[in-house]
């Protein structure tokens, strides 16, 4: 049995994605309850050259967005970087699961061999659609999303291992 490249891509973006607005929630609420500046939580860093929090939700949610979209052969959405609360941080999770349920497994499929070119260190990179999922889109989706994750546990927010993997089915 194989893998398409759609349940590589799109149902593994809505999980972490859905688990990743649940731990948006929780530290939403974290603040109110103990009386915390949200934005001390939003302009959060694990180190002074990392980017903030807020940041490493965008990326996430751009990734899922991109990637999506790229390997079905079209052109991915825009969305401005203007978020400045959770209830923001959350409506842009919000609209990339609304992106993401636009897809079938038939726009997707079939993407393996698809050339993806994207700029890496300035310069083209040439992908295969295979190529860019595995060894570029994902990682980079895993890494903002847990740094996000990993910034919130960091400053204090009850977290554990099950709330970034999500419900398990």
């Amino acid at each position: 049995m194989s893998i398409t490249m759609y349940e590589a891509s799109v149902p593994v973006f809505t999980r972490t994605l859905t688990a990743l607005r649940a731990i948006l929630q929780k530290a939403a609420q974290h603040a109110e309850a103990r009386k915390i500046d949200p934005t001390a939580l939003l302009q959060a860093r694990l180190y002074p050259d990392m980017f903030t929090f807020t940041r490493q939700v965008q990326i996430a949610t751009d990734f899922a967005n991109s990637a999506s979209a790229r390997l079905a052969g079209k052109e991915p959405p825009s969305l401005p970087d203007t978020e400045t609360t959770f209830a923001d941080l959350m409506a842009r999770v919000d609209r990339t699961l609304e992106h993401l349920r636009s897809f079938k497994p038939q726009d997707i499929d079939g993407s393996e061999s698809r050339e993806i070119v994207r700029p890496l260190r300035g310069q083209p990179h040439r992908f295969t659609g295979t190529g860019f999922l595995l060894q570029y889109v994902l990682p980079n989706f895993f890494f903002h999303a847990a740094t996000a994750y990993d910034i919130l546990r960091h400053n204090g927010i009850e977290l554990g291992k099950s709330d970034f993997i999500g419900p398990i089915d």
